[in-house]
């Protein structure tokens, strides 16, 4: 059976489909009437709280004279303002993701000393197992790059001769080879697609145990291997920006549902991944980059402001783009005036424009951002703020630095693999309770028909 064959939906199982879209429908008033937090969230849209932790806070409100009022944004990494921990390495133009994983691992910065200690460890981890690219990356490509991911991911653990070992040690072990390996398999696994599905060339480079993993990433990706400062500088601050973003985000919060049920890391990682991969989540990047491409072919102009005031009405009244109604890369699910990652990320996409000559584009997203924010307001009833989030800026930085965009969400991926790992091994410490929240049936109980009597 054949690719094509394989994915056909037949017509019995769209017969099928429509008995479940009738079945299926629960009357939205009940989950009213039962008070049900629907994605686990008030009405209000503060987080249910389910767990603590102590790997990153998040504000987006303060109480002032007794009421939650919405503030600027803020992250903190075990308690060290994003801003402060990007000001540190980019001032000193050192690479920070490494410091970063050093710190969401650890709970401390780490000197010098052990910062050189702790490249090493993970430099030496940068290989996968022999003959696992021919093997397993690419003797079956797939467009889905998450996907491929994922399938190394559970493949590696049959390399593994501790893969149920949960004690820390081996979870800690395992979980820097994967952070070391992540930039080889998402490269990898796209170079294979590249090949094998577009006709390109096919190159495998190796890591280079002395290199961070911005410059990994582009030394893998690139025929020639050549990348400037600049843009490894910009690909590590993303990564750094992505690392960790609390324990409710979908894919962390997977991290810790899996995790509490006992089970390996590798399962654990790729239950993460698959949950960070959907456009709601991970995938918002690729959204942005493609509901952009779309806005420049309906408005040509693009210093023409209504006529990107319509299109992003339109796109709201679902006429246009993919007809979900949602301006992707606006708004967040916590926070409300400003996202820090957002706002961080802004003052280095405007440098790295100019250096590739992008400025004119770089004025597009921002008077998209600045409209969007109004129409959006005016059109929808929201309970609070609408500001631009990270997924907004960095499909425009990806694209700048010539990424394609298959590997936008693997991106994401490669540096989120860090905070997934500090929740495991702290779910794993503080924790020995599955997770296991209620669903209340709504169904009514009906008698047993024979089979003859249906």
């Amino acid at each position: 059976m054949d690719r094509k064959e394989f994915s056909a939906v037949t017509p019995e199982i769209q017969r099928l489909a429509r008995l479940c879209e009738e079945r299926d429908i629960i009357d939205p008033e009940l989950y009213t009437r039962y008070e049900v937090k629907r994605g686990l969230r008030d009405v209000d849209g503060k987080g249910v709280l389910t767990g603590l932790t102590e790997i990153s806070t998040i504000n987006a409100y303060r109480e002032i004279d007794g009421v939650m009022t919405p503030i600027d944004g803020e992250l903190f990494y075990r308690g060290i303002n994003i801003n402060d921990l990007a000001k540190g390495f980019t001032s000193e133009n050192r690479f920070g993701y490494e410091e970063t994983v050093y710190l969401l691992l650890f709970g401390e910065l780490p000197n010098r000393e052990e910062l050189e200690e702790f490249n090493t460890i993970l430099g030496s981890y940068r290989k996968l197992p022999r003959h696992f690219v021919r093997d397993v990356i690419l003797k079956n490509p797939s467009k889905d790059i998450m996907n491929a991911m994922t399938k190394c991911i559970l493949t590696l653990s049959s390399y593994d001769a501790k893969t149920m070992d949960i004690s820390i040690p081996n979870v800690l072990r395992q979980s820097v080879e994967l952070i070391a390996n992540f930039p080889a398999m998402a490269v990898y696994s796209y170079l294979a697609y590249r090949h094998y599905d577009l006709g390109r060339g096919l190159y495998i480079h190796q890591q280079k145990p002395e290199l961070s993993t911005a410059e990994n990433l582009l030394r893998l990706l690139r025929q020639n291997k050549e990348y400037t400062d600049t843009e490894a500088k910009m690909l590590d601050l993303s990564l750094c920006l992505h690392a960790e973003h609390g324990g409710g985000n979908n894919s962390t919060f997977t991290t810790h549902v899996v995790t509490s049920s006992g089970t390996d890391t590798y399962s654990s990682v790729a239950a993460s991944l698959c949950s960070l991969k959907g456009p709601k989540h991970g995938g918002a990047n690729v959204k942005v980059k493609q509901m952009f491409d779309d806005l420049k072919e309906h408005v040509p102009n693009w210093n023409d402001l209504g006529a990107i005031r319509d299109y992003l009405c339109d796109i709201l009244d679902k006429k246009v783009f993919d007809k979900a109604g949602l301006i992707y890369g606006m708004g967040h699910a916590v926070y409300s005036i400003s996202d820090p990652r957002a706002c961080l990320f802004e003052k280095f996409v405007g440098k790295l424009s100019e250096e590739k000559n992008m400025q004119e584009e770089y004025e597009l997203y921002k008077n998209v951002a600045k409209i969007a924010k109004e129409v959006i307001a005016d059109k929808r009833k929201i309970y609070k703020g609408v500001s631009p989030n990270i997924d907004f800026f960095s499909g425009f930085v990806y694209s700048m630095l010539d990424l394609p965009e298959e590997l936008y969400t693997p991106l994401f991926a490669t540096a989120r693999i860090a905070g997934w790992s500090a929740h495991r091994i702290e779910e794993l410490i503080n924790a020995n309770k599955i997770i296991r929240p209620a669903y209340k049936s709504v169904a009514d109980n009906r008698e047993y028909t024979p089979i003859d009597q249906r």
